[in-house]
């Protein structure tokens, strides 16, 4: 006989599940549409349908580019202005709880998990990188952060800054980001498909190495609210927590997971003989976060975020669908004599 399905006392992997499909679900949405939107642009037509703004989800460079600017002028500029509100929900989400981003919304990660899959089919236990050559791996998406955050914090001026924004190359970089996989080079395909073949093999390869979103959420991590706790008196050291983190950190062997790392997908939790021993919770395990709960905080800030931003009007950028056509032909995109 089956089990009554509780949405309450579910554990983290159901939940989070649910809130995956949920996300990627609006993914495949928001990138058909935009996906018409720009073929109508290609055709010389004047699309009939509005150019969804969640699609600036894509363009993190010109949301930290944005930021900037927003710290100068206290503007947010009209451009891309979702691009840089959705960075900063993603950002509150890190600061409350852990890199969750990755585990509950990111598709890239949904993927990883796929993989991390076919991973522990072809190897039983999971193959591990040796230290040695995991933390100067891991260096990489530092050096990229870093290169980054120099470039636009320190090396840009105001002028520069906003003559970015206002280029048609940022305007339509979502359209070329679209283009560069609907019209990929055998290059840009040998690489993305190296990637996967190494997913394969070592588990969450992109999101270890080389996503630099991933290195910022990380480190706004460490001043995460909300972190995996265990209480060391309950723990039957079972190490059935190190088995199944996909981070490969050593949950046994700490008593507050600070590691930069760290999904806070709950998988230690679940795994857990001794339930109580692991926690995500605040210091002192005190107001310990129920999977339903971490699913209700991560869908309302976007949620939420979203519906205030429409409301505020900072959501839609104010670029007409006439002008999209004006920059397309400008940078030689129209498919017309």
């Amino acid at each position: 006989m089956l089990k009554k399905w509780n949405f309450s006392t579910a554990e983290f992997g159901s939940i989070r599940k649910i809130v995956q499909v949920i996300f990627l679900i609006t993914v495949i949405l928001i990138g058909y549409r935009f996906y018409t939107f720009t073929v109508q642009l290609e055709a010389g037509i004047i699309p009939d349908i509005d150019r969804p703004p969640g699609i600036e989800g894509f363009l993190p460079i010109s949301a930290l580019i944005s930021l900037k600017y927003y710290f100068q002028t206290g503007i947010i500029n009209d451009v891309h202005p979702s691009g840089l509100l959705i960075f900063l929900f993603i950002s509150a989400i890190s600061i409350l709880i852990k890199k969750s981003f990755c585990s509950y919304v990111c598709p890239i990660g949904f993927l990883s998990e796929i993989l991390t899959k076919i991973h522990l089919k072809i190897f039983k236990k999971g193959l591990r990188v040796n230290m040695f050559i995991d933390y100067p791996l891991r260096l990489i998406k530092y050096c990229l952060l870093v290169f980054f955050v120099y470039t636009i914090f320190f090396k840009m001026n105001g002028f520069a800054i906003k003559q970015f924004l206002y280029s048609s190359y940022n305007i339509i970089a979502d359209i070329k980001m679209l283009m560069f996989f609907t019209d990929i080079s055998m290059t840009a395909a040998i690489i993305i498909i190296s990637l996967i073949i190494l997913s394969v093999f070592i588990r969450n390869f992109w999101c270890r190495y080389l996503c630099p979103y991933g290195a910022f959420l990380g480190f706004l991590s460490f001043f995460s609210l909300f972190k995996i706790r265990r209480d060391e008196e309950a723990c039957v050291s079972c190490k059935k927590c190190d088995e199944v983190c996909p981070s490969s950190i050593n949950v046994s062997k700490s008593k507050n997971i600070i590691s930069d790392e760290c999904f806070a997908c709950g998988k230690c939790i679940d795994a857990c003989p001794s339930k109580g021993t692991l926690s995500l919770s605040l210091p002192g395990k005190k107001f310990r976060l129920k999977p339903v709960i971490v699913c209700i905080i991560v869908v309302f800030i976007f949620s939420g975020g979203s519906f205030l931003a429409r409301y505020t009007g900072n959501w839609q950028n104010n670029i007409s669908k006439k002008d999209y056509m004006n920059y397309m032909i400008e940078n030689g995109l129209v498919n017309i004599p």
